[in-house]
């Protein structure tokens, strides 16, 4: 009979992108295994290696990505569709962390399962943004808005574009830019179109 796991997976997820943010891609299995307060063996069983984590941690985060949008009414649609959006950044919301996690998002797209990985996470990240606004727009409170593919599209690049950004001027909380900017397009698409 195998023994029951004292650390669960999570654990050491949550403790690798603590790692992340501390230290870059120059992180060592070492470094998580201290964070978790674990050995490196327990990471080495698990994972196999620092790339075997990396894509656990993905697999993770797609998973997360993909619960559902919760699915009780909310005062304003709109509001939900910015909020989680910009809850998704909050752990970069410190300027080293942001940079260290960006240097790790570059080393990760250089290698192909990573990279594909990645591309999954963000699948699931613009499926959640299309669940919340066809919600706001089937409230009639997106009438301007383009279409709903078309608009998740937009909101997860603007986001993602205002976190590099702010990585490099990192003034006032990344989280605070996030929701002006993401405001500032769903304000014009809570207009509706007018005939010219």
């Amino acid at each position: 009979m195998a023994r029951p796991r004292k650390v669960s997976d999570e654990r050491l997820v949550a403790a690798a992108g603590t790692a992340i943010g501390r230290l870059g891609p120059g992180f060592t299995l070492a470094d998580v295994a201290a964070e978790a307060q674990v050995s490196a063996g327990t990471l080495v069983h698990r994972f196999g290696s620092k790339h075997g984590l990396l894509l656990a941690m993905l697999r993770a985060a797609t998973a997360d990505a993909r619960a559902a949008p919760a699915g009780a009414p909310v005062a304003d649609p709109v509001a939900a569709v910015r909020d989680a959006l910009v809850e998704r950044y909050r752990p970069l919301d410190d300027p080293g962390s942001a940079a260290n996690n960006l240097a790790q998002l570059a080393a990760d797209l250089s290698d192909e399962r990573l990279r594909a990985g990645m591309a999954e996470f963000y699948d699931a990240v613009r499926a959640g943004t299309r669940a919340l606004l066809r919600r706001a727009v089937d409230a009639g409170a997106l009438p301007g808005a383009p279409p709903v593919p078309v608009a998740a599209r937009i909101l997860t690049a603007v986001a993602d574009g205002a976190a590099i950004h702010w990585s490099t001027d990192p003034r006032g909380s990344l989280r605070h830019r996030l929701a002006a900017d993401l405001d500032a397009i769903l304000a014009g698409w809570r207009r509706r179109p007018t005939d010219d």
